[in-house]
């Protein structure tokens, strides 16, 4: 099977133009992969010792090729995906950090005219509010997705290429490049092209530092939600009731005014009529049975900043809530809800406890953990799904 892996990533090479040597051992094969990278970034510009410092030691990562092909918003169902995106401890985490950076925020907003609130609700989603920037050294994670990934090399090259230019000017130091597999770094997550064009030095300090400076990532936030469209004359949208077996128009591009969602028999969540210009689209996230939401445009710049629905909704809703907003009054269809990271925390160590080994509890829901939780499902006689759930938290002692 390895052997299999390097076999498929020096062809791989090859077909990408990186020229590695077709013969040798699989060190021979990542070896030439990143000697080539180096050469590259060199002459794009890159100091020599940035490029050797930050690519050296880049080995085959498992990791992040399997996650480039496995995104949690896409296959996570969405109740799982907001009970641990958008739980107590965020809320809470996000309340105290609207008043610690009260004043940046005011500035913020004030100049790229982006809801405070929602700017703070991207940091605390992204990064927890910088408390965890990511799993991956990103200039290793890119160099895998250009050597031994299975699409878009030439896009993560280039990504890598800036990754290095970045580091080679002063603003973020080398080390610091710490994010997700696909290369994304800092307190919100910027992909090193989308630093090139958006960040900003918010603090005056004559670095776009996205990493240590919280002024610079929340203004950074903001000036890329205000390129894509965000206009705060607008809410991102409101929690609505459909009439019982409606089915009329739905979807995130189907616009049309309040008042048109009106006539068609939509009315608020807590009661009362729609009405005015102000365009909406009606998205229903987990189907007919669950919750319905009429999104404006603004919705369409919160997704930007990660092509997902379920994504963007957690950034409105935890926005809403650090503001002091409702919660979602209708309930998601389902009888066995998802677990929040303190819960996830705990499942672990009840599996544990229970012989089904998961290592170390760190809150983090990976193979092992889905493993331990197939047993423990198994042996309580429930469907074997790996899923970290309320009942198999509740069938080993959670409460």
């Amino acid at each position: 099977m390895q052997r299999n892996v390097w076999t498929g990533l020096v062809k791989l090479a090859v077909w990408t133009g990186l020229g590695l040597a077709t013969t040798g051992g699989s060190a021979l094969a990542i070896e030439s992969c990143v000697a080539s990278l180096k050469k590259q970034a060199i002459s794009a510009g890159v100091k020599p010792e940035v490029a050797e410092r930050m690519l050296s030691g880049a080995a085959f990562d498992e990791k992040v090729i399997r996650f480039s092909t496995t995104q949690p918003e896409y296959k996570t169902e969405i109740w799982d995906y907001m009970a641990f995106l958008v739980d107590a401890e965020r809320i809470k985490d996000g309340e105290k950090n609207l008043k610690k950076h009260k004043r940046t925020l005011t500035a913020i907003e004030k100049r790229y005219g982006v809801n405070r609130h929602v700017v703070l609700a991207v940091w605390g989603i992204e990064s927890d509010y910088g408390q965890f920037r990511g799993d991956f050294y990103t200039p290793h994670a890119l160099a895998n997705l250009v050597c031994a990934g299975k699409k878009r090399q030439k896009y993560f090259r280039g990504e890598l290429i800036k990754t290095l230019q970045i580091a080679s000017r002063g603003d973020v130091p080398a080390d610091d490049f710490r994010g997700s597999w696909a290369g994304a770094f800092g307190q919100t997550q910027f992909m090193p092209s989308t630093y090139n064009s958006l960040a900003v030095d918010f603090d005056g300090d004559g670095r776009k530092d996205l990493v240590n400076s919280v002024p610079d990532a929340l203004a950074s936030t903001a000036n890329f939600l205000k390129n894509a469209g965000w206009r705060d004359s607008r809410p991102w949208g409101f929690e609505v009731k459909a009439p019982k077996g409606y089915s009329g128009p739905s979807g995130r591009k189907k616009y049309a005014s309040l008042g048109t969602w009106g006539k068609r028999g939509l009315t608020k969540v807590g009661g009362g009529k729609l009405s005015g210009k102000l365009e909406a689209a009606l998205i229903r996230p987990a189907g007919a049975n669950g919750p319905a939401f009429l999104v404006t445009r603004n919705f369409r710049a919160l997704r930007s900043y990660n092509a997902s629905t379920s994504y963007g909704l957690a950034i409105a809703l935890l926005s809403e809530l650090v503001s002091g907003g409702d919660p979602i009054q209708t309930p998601w269809p389902t009888d066995n809800p998802g677990l929040s990271r303190a819960q996830r925390l705990e499942l672990q160590k009840l599996l544990n406890k229970n012989g089904f080994d998961v290592g170390a509890p760190d809150g983090k829901v990976g193979p092992a953990t889905r493993a331990g939780i197939r047993k423990a499902e198994a042996k309580h006689g429930m469907p074997v799904t790996g899923r970290p759930s309320w009942n198999v938290y509740y069938a080993l002692g959670g409460r």
